[in-house]
């Protein structure tokens, strides 16, 4: 009767998280879908750095991760999830706003620069861009401090007929779902299919004014609902821990492994719009293949939410297995479809490595989630490395290998670096 009631009790905060991570993964794939059209607005006149540039506003993004991951873990020790969770969405809402101001400065001020250049060889890199970086840093470190409470919750929120896999496979659902509409709502409905300096960025204002008005709404709600302490994945009140959190080898190898993860995750999901325009593909198809790929993750979110009965580590070594495959392949024939086909292979594997990384640390699983945020600053540098090395063999071709790399690192973290081990 008493479990009975602790699994009621879990499922409503459970459900909460799920929601908040479909706004997670909303905003994350926003922001990396607006490089194709942030490339034919902010760096028309960029020179010979053009991708690079493009993908530093991916590198923005996911830079927040890296400089947040121990304040929000910090944060969680001593102000508390909830508390941790509202100054995340506080977070989102100033993103926005920059946003927004972005758009305002390019109408306003940076295209009339544009409009009055008339040297076709002058390099010109709009205030608006750098404005456009900063909000993705600052959406970057709000995600940091969300998911900070939302992945141990998911994992600790005891639900009956699931497994932490699964709970983690049921919100990456939620995740991928809004992942895969963001391509097609940046494409089709915010810009209206229109490219170069037709785009007007004023069409951001409402969609962001919306989005503020919802997390304001979403922080009023929680400020006067309870949400239950997770005791397993908290450090007591006094509690001190004696090691370092980095002394658990599986959890610095899972580190890498979400570095790696999603690092290669953003290459394919964000760049492959970059790649097909390149190929000659036109903006719509390119954005099509990037929904593509994000409805492949949330399809094989839907089915790893039934793989309870595989182990995590089986899950990713399948699966980084399959993709490091597509990803090959789709290299050597320069296709970008196959490259699609990764998204399938790529969606449980978030839940699988975070899983694996914080099996068994007890006291030490806030501050191991805080240290696992960390290495979603895979998502930055890969992608830029990416479109460095686009510019420097002036095509993306022969740039996927360093996905390619980053999948092999997965196998061998499925095969032999997700075991437990403690350093002394």
């Amino acid at each position: 009767m008493t479990q009975q009631k602790q699994t009621q009790s879990y499922l409503v905060p459970f459900i909460i998280m799920v929601v908040l991570m479909a706004l997670v993964g909303l905003i994350t794939n926003l922001n990396g879908q607006f490089q194709a059209p942030m490339q034919a607005a902010f760096l028309q006149k960029s020179g010979s750095l053009t991708n690079a540039l493009t993908t530093l506003i991916t590198f923005a993004f996911f830079l927040g991760y890296l400089a947040m991951g121990i304040p929000s873990a910090k944060c969680i020790e001593k102000k508390g999830y909830k508390n941790t969770l509202i100054t995340g969405l506080f977070g989102l809402i100033a993103a926005f706003g920059l946003y927004e101001l972005s758009a305002y400065v390019f109408e306003s001020v940076d295209l009339v620069k544009f409009q009055a250049a008339t040297d076709p060889n002058v390099v010109i890199i709009p205030v608006a861009y750098y404005i456009f970086l900063l909000a993705g840093f600052v959406a970057g470190s709000a995600m940091t401090f969300l998911q900070a409470v939302l992945n141990p919750y998911i994992v600790a929120c005891d639900v009956k007929g699931t497994t932490g896999v699964t709970r983690q496979s049921i919100a990456g659902t939620a995740n991928s779902t809004m992942a895969t509409i963001a391509p097609i709502l940046v494409a089709s409905v915010i810009f209206a299919g229109k490219s170069g300096l037709d785009i007007a960025l004023s069409s951001l204002y409402i969609p962001f004014l919306v989005l503020i008005v919802l997390v304001g709404g979403l922080i009023a709600a929680l400020s006067k609902l309870h949400l239950p302490a997770i005791a397993s994945a908290e450090k007591k009140e006094g509690e001190v821990l004696e090691k370092s959190v980095w002394s658990f080898s599986h959890l610095a190898l899972g580190v890498v492994a979400i570095f790696m993860y999603v690092g290669v995750e953003v290459c394919v999901g964000n760049n492959i719009n970059l790649y097909g325009q390149s190929l000659g593909f036109e903006p719509s198809e390119a954005a099509l293949m990037a929904t593509i790929y994000w409805g492949l993750m949330l399809v094989g979110r839907l089915c790893g939410s039934f793989l309870s009965s595989i182990s995590a580590s089986k899950q990713l070594l399948i699966t980084s297995l399959g993709a490091g495959i597509l990803v090959l392949g789709g290299m050597v024939l320069n296709n970008p479809y196959l490259l699609v086909g990764a998204g399938l292979f790529h969606s449980v594997m978030w839940g699988a490595i975070f899983s694996l990384a914080i099996d068994k640390l007890g006291k030490y699983t806030s501050a191991g989630s805080g240290a696992l945020m960390m290495g979603i600053v895979g998502g930055a540098i890969l992608p830029f490395a990416q479109g460095i090395l686009a510019d420097s063999l002036g095509g993306w071709q022969f740039t996927w290998i360093i996905v390619v790399i980053g999948e092999a690192y997965l196998l061998y973290y499925a095969l032999v670096g997700h075991k437990v081990r403690q350093l002394p």
